[in-house]
């Protein structure tokens, strides 16, 4: 058996408990609905093959820290990219916070937005925060498992946290997981590193 057989042996091993699951839908729109998961709905659009393993539901921990923080904070996760046959992919992030026994304290952060890629490899993503704040981003894939993104444009309102520019890293990890980092330069403070997380699909 050779190594493309295998991979796909391991990815249906790994999906044993999530091919069956999907995104909750109204069945009476007379449009496509979105899909997470790639074995329903419409097809993936062959603009997207390049972010195909990012389709899903996925949730974990990771870890908040910078500069201004006394110390970090950990936090969990549920991220949905999902999409409804057409070239671009729907993103939505939702965080809440934990304390040290992994107990949840209270909702986190929230950000929606738009993956968008584009014919020469560059991939748009537009994401807009609860906090009020809004960014552009772009970035190409890496390899096939991983993609790199930074800020081109930052707007917030009178009332967000000052934010000058972000920087993201998602790749897929530990045999099918998806890990991430991020950095942002924030509070008249320079680039650095800010969240990571570790999360495990769970739709898909």
């Amino acid at each position: 058996m050779g190594s493309g057989d295998d991979a796909i042996q391991a990815a249906e091993q790994r999906a044993e408990s999530t091919r069956d699951r999907n995104l909750p839908q109204f069945d009476d729109l007379p449009i496509p609905v979105d899909t997470a998961n790639l074995r329903e709905g419409a097809n993936l659009n062959d603009a997207c093959l390049a972010l195909l393993p990012l389709v899903g539901v996925w949730r974990g921990e990771g870890e908040i820290n910078y500069s201004t923080m006394e110390k970090p904070v950990r936090f969990a996760q549920q991220l949905t990219i999902a999409h409804d046959g057409r070239p671009f992919l729907f993103h939505e992030a939702r965080a809440w916070l934990l304390d040290d026994e992994g107990n949840v304290i209270r909702p986190a952060a929230r950000e929606v937005g738009w993956w968008r890629p584009q014919p020469d490899d560059t991939i748009e993503l537009l994401l807009a925060h609860a906090s009020g704040i809004m960014e552009i981003f772009y970035g190409k894939p890496r390899n096939q498992t991983s993609w790199e993104l930074a800020t081109d444009a930052v707007v917030r309102t009178a009332t967000a946290k000052e934010v000058t520019g972000a920087q993201r890293l998602y790749g897929l990890i530990n045999n099918g997981d998806l890990g991430y980092v991020e950095e942002r330069a924030m509070v008249g403070e320079p680039m650095q590193p800010h969240a990571s997380a570790h999360l495990r699909r769970v739709v898909g």
